[in-house]
């Protein structure tokens, strides 16, 4: 049995509070617990810290209030030892409900309150049936469960739950490897979503930076750090509505003999003026010599998409499954904007990260 360690984090504690309206709350009856103490647990870079503690009372009973996190976060409550250990979701002022015993405090528990609270809790009990197993003994069994979690991630990449399942471990083992190219690619969904949806969340920065570096380990990188060069790859068909309605396929525009820019964005980020003015300007450069941009837009809001295409002089697309697009997957978009750089003959040649190299990714095939 691993020992708790009880380490408070003062000046996290104070934020504790007993009767506003920014709390979310966490009740319910622990069996067997009567006047215990169970202590509430957030991870900080990557650390599990206790920043608070919460008593139960002579009845098993416990109700508790905190003032709710600026971004969604997850918890967990321990009992004793950390192998006993209940994990749970906090996206806004929720109330949570969690009933259990002392005996089998971290794994037989009900969780209600939000869905994604009830979705964690089936994903943790699945979890840690298969690490009782171990995963060659489970087998299929652990392949089903990893297909339900590539399932409930894309359904909603830019959620928090998303976030948990990436870091999810069976024992030792993460179920999605950053060494594995697949499971790259689920964890560029996680990315991206958070890059496009939730740039001032404290954990885009790592999730995005974790995708980058396994990609460009993954695609040999011949024109610098920046640049990622696909060779002689053939594109992946997108076909999408403009902001007229009407349907445009990309392989359409390359077909005809065009050097084109597929770029993904989302109008709504604080970066996208700033590129959008480069894109422009390459455009001015090159258009008359034969190029082209075909620019899918991720964003939450068509009317805010659409009022920003209306001022662009290129094929502006919109995918309202935003970061859930098969496109944005089949694509390894791991952050927006990104820009593909395809040839005459419809081969991408480029996938630049650094856009301030664009320019030069074009002139090289004009």
């Amino acid at each position: 049995m691993k020992k708790y360690i009880l380490i408070i984090a003062v000046a996290i504690l104070a934020l504790s509070s007993c009767g506003n309206g920014d709390n979310f709350r966490l009740s319910g009856t622990i069996d067997n617990a009567a006047n215990t103490t169970l202590y509430l647990q957030s991870s900080i870079n990557g650390r599990w810290i206790v920043i608070d503690t919460v008593s139960v009372n002579d009845n098993g009973g416990f109700d508790y209030q905190r003032q709710a996190p600026r971004f969604p976060e997850i918890y967990r409550l321990v009992l004793d030892d950390i192998d006993n250990a209940i994990y749970f979701p906090i996206d806004s002022l929720e109330h949570l409900t969690i009933n259990s015993s002392k005996e089998n405090f971290g794994t037989a528990y009900t969780l209600e309150g939000s869905e994604q609270a009830v979705n964690m809790m089936n994903i943790d009990k699945k979890a840690q049936a298969i690490t009782r197993k171990g995963i060659a003994a489970a087998g299929a069994e652990y392949v089903e469960f990893k297909k339900e979690l590539v399932g409930q991630i894309l359904a909603n990449p830019s959620s928090i739950l998303a976030y948990y399942i990436i870091n999810k471990h069976i024992g030792d083992v993460p179920v999605f490897s950053p060494a594995d190219k697949n499971d790259v690619r689920i964890i560029g969904a996680v990315a991206n979503a958070y890059n496009a949806f939730k740039p001032n969340d404290p954990r885009t920065k790592l999730l995005v930076a974790t995708f980058l570096s396994n990609r460009q380990i993954e695609i040999p990188n011949t024109a610098g750090l920046d640049t990622i060069v696909a060779t002689e790859a053939k594109i992946l068909d997108i076909e999408l509505p403009d902001r007229n309605g009407n349907m445009q396929k990309l392989s359409d525009v390359t077909s005809k003999g065009n050097v084109v820019v597929l770029s993904f964005t989302a109008y709504s980020l604080e970066n996208s003026p700033a590129y959008n003015k480069l894109l422009s300007d390459i455009y001015s450069k090159y258009s008359s010599r034969g190029f082209e941009i075909y620019q899918v837009g991720l964003d939450s809001d068509v009317a805010q998409w659409k009022l920003s295409a209306n001022n662009l002089p290129w094929i502006t697309v919109y995918d309202e499954a935003g970061t859930n697009s098969n496109n944005v997957i089949k694509y390894n978009v791991g952050a927006v904007p990104m820009s593909y750089v395809i040839d005459r003959s419809g081969e991408i040649q480029s996938r630049v990260i650094d856009q301030t190299q664009l320019d030069s990714e074009v002139a090289k095939l004009l």
